[in-house]
Parts: structure tokens; sequence; C-alpha cells
């Protein structure tokens, strides 16, 4: 149901005669009344009384027909900005992007990298994000416009529950580092530890570098000191939860619990501090990276550009890949914050500004890794291809590894600990948002109890994630970081966009945006929406399920029933489309002609179904763009 929104132009307000006074001081009755017309919806406000003399008039809060308060919203617009920002600039801006740039050709992977994010990524952002703001509910209530697509919905909320049970522990991994950091030598300078092997060795030998059997104090520690890995014999010998550990994840899932139990009132100032933090951090360390001997040859070898690389086809596959996951598009968060927005808030702006700055932050963060590899590098006398690495490798040996090297390195440890703190709390914080706001839209029993949902859901991630502080936790965090968002996420990014652009309509949905902003989307974001992007998705779902590799973690490969338990959890979320479909249609009366025609068509227009007119059934709405 569309709730009290709409843009200026369709509203009317008629102000009664005022009712004539005996006493001019005493109290003034002024009936106001306000019409607002939405899809042929009307909401009326009341009357007003005041006392003469009084402060200005405060309206009472509009209420939607059920007699429920209208929607909240965020506190200010920069908040938005700011939550948006701070889900898409996530942990793999840092990790992951640098070395793709560096591995495939320098300065030249822009070029695919800019190229799919024009095509496909900026238009499926701005999708996602006009899609919430119009109908102003979660991932799974905004499908009312085309209720057979609601199991992608579900799709999407899935995806985002399962990412929370992982995603929490690598920020509890990082708030372990930062607690360790703050002694006078930081614990992963030296082999004498009770962890360490006897295949440890410092960067000092530069023969460790090529043994394979050799491991550095850094890596020692993470393997080691915080996981425990050589306690367990894999995935089936985990053990019990890691004490340590444990503690650093309840002090992850309280703060998430506080940041997101009152919604986006809370969560709007949260990021504050998380989305603007790393962008400090990062100017920070580049200052000192620039400084530090080599750290030049590792900027230019991460710009190096080399054309010829783009003759080969996993360089466009490998950049496709990363503008997917990289703005956060398909797990429900930018329509669930969207959602939140004001109805005529400019959410074209805001999509370009959002994508830009999270591209931007990946390119930039790629000269504070570079400078600090050139330097590793240089120290070590080794070839940077020794030392660059991508995922958590990165971020929790090779960059604490450089930092150790530092004067006043306890300082700069803790300096960095925090920016990944705050990287990864408020991607997580966007996750929780999604489900919570997903389920909450969707079962309005749920609203009156929002603090009590959230703990629900904080506490059974926070259950779920224990399997992943174990001493074999590594494992289980593997196959979920596999299994969980791969695939199904693509695929749920495909439906929603054929959802939206072939069955509800692009034309419908430009008039959608054109009701809120003020004017169409331009004929190149429909020809993306109806041609480019489904292609684009179809494509990249293919090439995911051609190019699949089961898990592994270093020399250890994954048991058969270890990647059926994976798929079983890629298949349970995109199982969500096909069976919510055969629901609707089943529980639809009717012949089946006319289940399809209530279930395609938007819930507010099923009285034309009743009258025979199904705009879907018309080749004029198949051919719209």
């Amino acid at each position: 149901m569309h709730r009290g929104r709409a843009p200026v132009g369709l509203m009317s307000s008629g102000l009664a005669p005022e009712k004539p006074a005996s006493n001019t001081m005493g109290p003034k009755e002024v009936e106001l009344i306000l019409v607002k017309e939405q899809n042929g919806v009307q909401f009326t406000s009341s009357t007003l009384v005041v006392a003469a003399g009084a402060g200005p008039v405060v309206a009472p809060p509009q209420t939607d027909p059920s007699g429920t308060a209208e929607r909240e919203t965020w506190g200010k617009k920069i908040d938005f900005l700011l939550s948006v920002i701070g889900f898409a600039v996530d942990l793999a801006n840092v990790w992951r992007f640098p070395y793709l740039c560096y591995k495939n050709g320098g300065g030249a992977f822009l070029v695919p990298y800019m190229f799919f994010m024009v095509i496909a990524g900026m238009p499926l952002f701005y999708m996602e994000l006009a899609l919430g703001q119009y109908n102003r509910e979660g991932a799974a209530g905004v499908w009312k416009i085309c209720p057979i697509f609601k199991g992608v919905g579900y799709t999407v909320i899935l995806i985002s529950l399962y990412v929370g049970f992982y995603y929490n522990v690598i920020i509890s991994w990082a708030l372990f580092y930062l607690f360790s950091s703050f002694t006078s030598e930081l614990p992963w300078v030296h082999c004498n530890n009770t962890w360490n092997s006897p295949n440890c060795s410092d960067w000092a030998h530069n023969s460790s570098m090529n043994d394979s059997d050799k491991a550095t104090p850094a890596q020692e520690y993470f393997e080691r000191g915080v996981l425990h890995i050589q306690d367990s014999g894999g995935i089936d010998d985990l053990g019990k939860p890691r004490w340590q550990l444990t503690s650093c994840l309840a002090v992850v899932i309280v703060l998430l619990y506080f940041s997101l139990w009152k919604g986006v009132k809370t969560s709007g100032k949260v990021v504050w501090i998380t989305a603007t933090m790393p962008y400090v951090v990062l100017t920070v360390l580049l200052i000192r990276g620039v400084t530090l001997p080599g750290a030049m040859d590792g900027i230019r070898a991460y710009l190096s550009v080399d054309f010829l690389r783009l003759c080969d086809a996993q360089v466009w596959i490998e950049a496709a890949t990363q503008i997917c996951f990289s703005l956060g598009v398909g797990f429900g968060v930018l329509i669930a914050f969207s959602s939140y927005n004001k109805f005529s808030n400019n959410c074209y702006r805001d999509a370009i500004i959002t994508s830009s700055i999270n591209s931007l932050t990946s390119f930039f963060s790629g000269f504070v890794v570079f400078s600090f590899l050139g330097y590793m590098s240089h120290k070590h006398n080794v070839p940077l291809d020794k030392v660059a690495r991508d995922g958590a490798g990165l971020v929790f040996v090779i960059y604490p590894e450089a930092i150790a090297t530092l004067p006043g390195s306890s300082v700069w440890a803790v300096i960095f600990f925090i920016m990944l703190l705050t990287l990864g709390i408020d991607s997580a914080m966007g996750g929780m948002e999604s489900v919570i706001t997903g389920l909450i839209d969707e079962f309005k029993c749920l609203h009156k109890h929002r603090e009590l949902f959230t703990l629900f859901i904080v506490v059974s991630t926070f259950l779920i994630s224990l399997f992943c502080v174990t001493n074999g936790g590594m494992y289980v965090f593997t196959l979920l970081d596999h299994f969980a968002a791969g695939t199904s996420i693509l695929f749920g990014v495909l439906i929603e966009a054929i959802g939206i652009a072939w069955f509800y309509g692009v034309d419908r949905f430009s008039d959608d945006i054109e009701e809120m902003i003020g004017h169409r989307p331009g004929l190149y974001w429909r020809l993306c929406w109806k041609f480019v992007s489904p292609c684009f998705l179809l494509f990249m779902v293919v090439v995911s399920f051609a190019t699949f590799n089961p898990p592994s973690y270093g020399s250890y490969t994954f048991p058969t029933w270890a990647n059926m338990v994976g798929w079983c959890l890629a298949i349970s979320s995109m199982s969500m489309v096909p069976l919510y479909a055969i629901y609707k249609l089943c529980s639809l009366p009717g012949k089946f002609c006319d289940r399809l025609a209530y279930a395609i068509t938007p819930e507010t227009e099923h009285h034309l179904v009743d009258n025979g007119e199904v705009r879907q059934f018309t080749l004029q709405h198949w051919l719209a763009v």
C-alpha cells in the first residue's frame, strides 16, 4: 500500500473559513484539509487547534489509510548518503580492487572496470535507489509492483543474512588485532612466541621466500596465534569456539545492535564516524606510505599500463565481477536505505555521487596499499609479486608486517585496525538493516517491536557465527564466503532487473521516477535497464557457473559433503524466486490466465484486471522503452 507521499504538483490544499471566536485572545480552531493523492489513494490531515499568541503550529504525524504512522525518514540527507557510502565502501575496496588492478594490466584495468561501471553498475545502483524510494518498503515489500517476483525480495534478504554470518567475523579479527596492538612490541614481529612453529622465519632471511614450508611471523600470528588453525584437522574437526575471538565477536554484535535498534535515526548518526574515519586514516597512511623507501616503485607497478592484458577475456570477467560485488547491488540494502528517503529526494543525483565515490575510494586505496607493498619489496629485496596479494592475507598479514617495521609501530597498527573496524561495521550495519527492514515491512506486526526483533536477528547471527571462531572456523568462513553471495547474488539482481524492466515496465518505472524527481530518466538509462544490464547479468551468471571452482584454503581441499552444504546454502536463497512464484499462482483464485494476470499486475491495478484490462498482455507493454 502506498503511504502518504506525493510530489508538490499532486497536492491540493484547502483552508476552511475560520470559525468565529467570541474572544480574540482565546483558542482559534483552523481546519486545514490537505489532500494527497497517489495511485488513487487519498490521505487527509485533520483539524488543528492553536491558542492565539502561541508558537508555530506543529502538524500531527501523517498517517496512511490503515491508521499507522507515516514511515520515518532520515534525520538529514547526509545521513543517507553516508550510510550508502559506508555500506558500499568496505574491506574489499582495500584488499581486492588494488590487487586486481595490479594483476590485470595496471591502469589498463580501469578501461573494462569503467566500461562495466557505466553500462551496468550505475544503472543498477540507480534502479535500486529509485525502487526503494518510490515504494517506501524493504526488499520484499517493493514487489507489490509485480507480486509474482516477491520471491527475489526474500532471496536478497536471505543473502544478506548469510553474509552476516561470516562478515562479522572479519570485524572481530580486526578488533582482536586492535586490542593486540596496545603493546610496546607488536606480537607478530618475532618467531619466539608460544604459537610459532619451527617453520617460522623472519623476512630478513631471503631464502625463506623461496621455501614453501617457511612462514613469516605475521603469517603464523594470524593462522596460529589468532585462528589456531593448527589445532583443527579440517571442517569436520572444528573444536570449541575460542573465547578471545568469541568476546570480540560479542562486542561487534553489541555495537551493531545499538547502532540499529532505533532504526535510521540511530544508524544515521553512527555512520558520521564509521563512513568518514576510513578516509581520514587512508589519507594519513598514504602520507606516511609515500615517504617510505621503495614506495614509488610500488605505486608505479600499481599504475603501470599494459594494454595487451585487455586481450585476455579473464581481465574483463574480473572487472565485471568486481563491479557486481563492489557497489553492493543485490543485497537489498540500497532498497532499504532509500525507502527512508523523502519521496521527492533526488535519487538520480545520489546514485551518481555515491557510486562514483565508491569507485574513487577503491582507486585511492590502491595508492595506500602499494606504497607499503613497494616498501616491503624494497626492504626485503624481493620482487613485488612476492608480497602482493589480496583478501584477508593483505590486511591481516602483509600490512601488519609492514607497519611493524615502522617507528612507533604500535600507534600505526592501532590507526590501521580502527580503519578496518569502521570499514567493516557500517557495511555490516547495511546488511543487517536490509534483513530487518525487509522483514518488518513485510510482517507489519513486527513494527511495534523493532528493538526486540533487531535483538533476535543479531543474536541469531552471533550464534551461527560461533562456528567461524572455532579452531577450524576459517574453514567454515571460507565455505560461507564462497557460496553465500556468489552466483546467488548475480541471479538475484538478474531477476530483479527483469522484473522491473520487463514485467513492471521500464516506461512505468520511468514515470515513477519522474513523479519523484520531476524528470524522466534519459534514453540511455532506459536502454540499460531494459537490455544492457539484464544481458550483462545473464552473462555473469553463466560465467559464474562455467568458471566455478570448489573452495579451498591453502593446501586443504574441502570434502564433498562440505561442497554439497555450500550449494544447498546458495540454492536455498535462489529457490525463493520459483517457490514464491508457484505459491502466488496457486493461492490466487480463477483460471490460470486470471491468476497470472493478477500475479504480474501491480496490486494497485487489480481492479483493472477485474475489467479485463491487463497491460502486460499487450504487445505495446513489451516494446515500450
